[in-house]
């Protein structure tokens, strides 16, 4: 048995570096620092060694020659996923330009939400670090923290010492429908102020908010069913503050135009800096390297992960290139799915040849025509994946020999073979 201290995770958008492991020839044990995410992902077994071709097991070079040939005679293949770790996005992306497909992250829909705020008006973000450093008053809108990454208080808000401020002097609001877990909890056992509100009303509470702070008459005595006075209240806290944090995730707010309801919080950031209060966004997210994907795709392409290579170059469309819309419009005609973290998520269904490239120990609903089993990074081998506030790309250690390819070198030796095949 060998053990690892300071273990980096790729799976809860943090980048939690602390972690220590005990390996046993491929089993692996989570001595210290997991939590239900980090802990359960692994942990999961290794139960598929080698390759399959119509649930047939083949050799790594069988499968890939296969996967290269669907790719050849495919008009339009599809790239989704894009659960990888650096190298494997830039091998995904390289791959696709080579195909002239769609690249299409899987959990885009949700990403889009912020996209096209940034896009549009842009926003003041800060970093994890900041949080640590300089948060006193931290308003969670419409979302839980701790339900996408459950060590984010104990990381970032409740540690033993912070450079300009008091962490136990730290307030934190829960805006919204959610109910605040245990973890929002001080560590004096203090649960959080919680401003419950449909989360069809955070609209409306966004734009009042943003009314009062600009003078601006209100005729309701009543806003989303809390009275007016508790709003005024709200604002007034974050204007006292010295450096107050706005966070929330886009994937939790999942009604039609969300969007808007992000840029009416980024706008919100901004009018408060605007008068002279310090304060910063924080977009929760990147889990099992979501935001890995947007940050290669956006330092190679231009633009985030849903880009089409159809003509030649990259070209980006949010709403068109969506690989949902894509496959029941059969506009697509073969699609290659990428997922080398999480063994539960399942490639759409689709009525065209699918590639698996995945995590050891995935089910499907529907047996892949092919599926090649990878590496997980910072299990199986090294790599780089970014957390959530983008500003860091965590080292990712090789912690046992496990055989299975990664994904960058999987793809890669299938752009050897699609250029063999041309």
């Amino acid at each position: 048995m060998t053990e690892f201290t300071e273990v980096p995770s790729p799976f809860c958008g943090l980048g939690t570096d602390d972690l220590a492991v005990a390996v046993d020839g491929l089993k692996i044990k989570v001595t210290r620092g997991g939590c239900r995410l980090n802990s359960t992902a692994f942990e999961q077994p290794i139960t598929d060694e080698h390759p399959r071709i119509q649930g047939r097991e083949v050799s790594l070079t069988e499968a890939v020659k296969k996967t290269a040939e669907y790719l050849k005679v495919a008009k339009l293949p599809l790239f989704s996923g894009c659960a990888a770790d650096v190298n494997g996005m830039r091998a995904l992306l390289n791959l696709a330009e080579r195909a002239r497909g769609v690249v299409d992250q899987g959990k885009f829909n949700a990403s889009r939400r912020n996209y096209l705020t940034l896009q549009d008006s842009g926003w003041m973000t800060t970093t994890l670090s900041e949080v640590k450093n300089r948060c006193d008053v931290f308003l969670a809108i419409g979302c839980a923290p701790e339900q996408f990454a459950p060590r984010f208080y104990e990381r970032t808000l409740w540690v033993d010492e912070a450079m300009f401020v008091d962490p136990a002097q730290r307030e934190v609001i829960y805006l919204g429908p959610v109910e605040p877990g245990a973890e929002a909890q001080t560590p004096a056992g203090h649960a959080p102020k919680a401003l419950y509100v449909d989360q069809a009303r955070l609209p409306e509470v966004l734009g009042v908010l943003r009314a009062l702070l600009k003078n601006q008459p209100i005729q309701a005595e009543q806003v989303a069913g809390r009275p007016l006075a508790e709003w005024q209240g709200l604002l007034e806290r974050l204007k006292s503050a010295n450096y107050s944090v706005i966070s929330w995730s886009a994937a939790a707010l999942d009604f039609t135009h969300a969007e808007l309801t992000v840029q009416a919080i980024c706008e919100l950031v901004k009018d408060l800096n605007d008068h002279g209060v310090r304060c910063s966004g924080l977009p929760l997210g990147g889990q099992n390297g979501d935001l890995t994907a947007h940050q290669v795709c956006g330092w190679t392409t231009g633009y985030p992960a849903r880009v089409s290579f159809q003509r030649g170059y990259p070209d980006y469309d949010p709403f068109l290139y969506d690989s949902q819309r894509l496959i029941e419009s059969r506009e697509a005609d073969c699609l290659l799915w990428l997922n080398a973290f999480d063994v539960l998520a399942k490639p759409p269904s689709a009525d065209m040849p699918v590639v698996v490239l995945g995590r050891s120990g995935m089910s499907f609903t529907q047996e892949p025509d092919i599926y090649i089993p990878i590496g997980t990074p910072g299990i199986d081998h090294t790599g780089h994946a970014y957390r959530m506030d983008s500003v860091v790309a965590v080292r990712l250690k090789k912690l046992r020999d496990s055989g299975l390819p990664s994904g960058a070198d999987a793809l890669n030796a299938i752009a050897q073979q699609l250029m063999e095949l041309s």
